[in-house]
Protein backbone atom coordinates (compact mmCIF):
# COMPACT_ATOMS: atom_id res chain seq x y z
CA UNK A 1 0.00 0.00 0.00
CA UNK A 2 1.33 3.50 -1.07
CA UNK A 3 1.06 7.00 0.38
CA UNK A 4 -1.67 7.66 -2.12
CA UNK A 5 -3.37 4.42 -1.56
CA UNK A 6 -3.90 5.48 2.09
CA UNK A 7 -4.87 8.90 1.15
CA UNK A 8 -7.71 7.70 -1.23
CA UNK A 9 -8.77 4.89 1.66
CA UNK A 10 -8.98 7.80 4.26
CA UNK A 11 -10.80 9.85 2.06
CA UNK A 12 -13.32 7.85 0.91
CA UNK A 13 -14.27 6.46 4.68
CA UNK A 14 -14.30 9.96 6.00
CA UNK A 15 -15.66 11.81 2.86
CA UNK A 16 -13.38 14.29 3.06
CA UNK A 17 -11.82 15.75 0.11
CA UNK A 18 -8.25 14.05 -1.18
CA UNK A 19 -5.81 17.14 -0.75
CA UNK A 20 -6.93 17.55 2.64
CA UNK A 21 -6.11 14.26 3.86
CA UNK A 22 -2.94 14.67 1.64
CA UNK A 23 -2.02 17.47 4.01
CA UNK A 24 -2.62 15.89 6.83
CA UNK A 25 -0.71 12.99 6.11
CA UNK A 26 2.44 14.45 4.87
CA UNK A 27 2.00 16.78 8.02
CA UNK A 28 2.43 13.71 10.53
CA UNK A 29 5.18 12.35 8.64
CA UNK A 30 6.95 15.08 8.97
CA UNK A 31 6.27 15.60 12.72
CA UNK A 32 7.19 12.00 13.41
CA UNK A 33 10.53 12.54 11.00
CA UNK A 34 11.41 15.63 13.16
CA UNK A 35 10.71 14.08 16.84
CA UNK A 36 13.34 11.26 15.64
CA UNK A 37 15.63 13.69 14.84
CA UNK A 38 15.36 15.70 17.69
CA UNK A 39 15.59 12.19 19.61
CA UNK A 40 12.66 12.52 21.07
CA UNK A 41 10.35 9.04 20.39
CA UNK A 42 6.81 8.83 19.06
CA UNK A 43 4.11 6.84 21.14
CA UNK A 44 0.91 6.01 18.98
CA UNK A 45 -1.40 3.94 21.53
CA UNK A 46 -2.71 1.05 20.13
CA UNK A 47 -0.37 1.26 17.46
CA UNK A 48 2.72 1.36 17.89
CA UNK A 49 5.86 3.67 18.74
CA UNK A 50 8.48 5.13 16.48
CA UNK A 51 11.95 4.92 18.76
CA UNK A 52 15.59 6.16 18.13
CA UNK A 53 18.04 3.14 19.06
CA UNK A 54 21.35 4.28 19.09
CA UNK A 55 24.06 1.56 17.51
CA UNK A 56 27.53 0.92 19.16
CA UNK A 57 30.77 2.09 18.09
CA UNK A 58 31.88 -1.22 15.77
CA UNK A 59 35.21 -2.56 14.09
CA UNK A 60 34.30 -3.50 10.20
CA UNK A 61 36.56 -5.67 8.04
CA UNK A 62 37.07 -4.82 4.26
CA UNK A 63 37.76 -8.03 3.14
CA UNK A 64 39.28 -7.64 0.00
CA UNK A 65 41.08 -4.63 0.64
CA UNK A 66 42.64 -6.67 4.39
CA UNK A 67 41.65 -3.68 6.02
CA UNK A 68 39.67 -2.74 9.17
CA UNK A 69 37.48 0.55 9.11
CA UNK A 70 35.81 2.19 12.67
CA UNK A 71 31.88 2.29 11.94
CA UNK A 72 30.97 5.58 14.76
CA UNK A 73 28.16 5.41 17.12
CA UNK A 74 24.92 6.24 15.44
CA UNK A 75 20.92 6.68 15.44
CA UNK A 76 18.88 4.56 13.69
CA UNK A 77 15.24 4.93 13.27
CA UNK A 78 13.18 2.15 14.32
CA UNK A 79 9.18 1.23 14.87
CA UNK A 80 7.88 -1.32 17.30
CA UNK A 81 4.88 -2.41 16.76
CA UNK A 82 1.91 -2.89 19.85
CA UNK A 83 0.64 -5.96 21.05
CA UNK A 84 -2.88 -5.05 19.80
CA UNK A 85 -1.23 -4.11 16.23
CA UNK A 86 0.85 -8.09 17.17
CA UNK A 87 -2.27 -9.55 17.53
CA UNK A 88 -4.18 -8.04 14.73
CA UNK A 89 -1.55 -9.32 12.45
CA UNK A 90 -1.23 -12.62 13.95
Amino acid sequence: MTKADIVREISKNTGIDRHTVLTSVESFMELVKDSLAKGENVYLRGFGSFIVKTRAQKTARNISKNTTIIIPAHNIPSFKPAKTFNDKIK
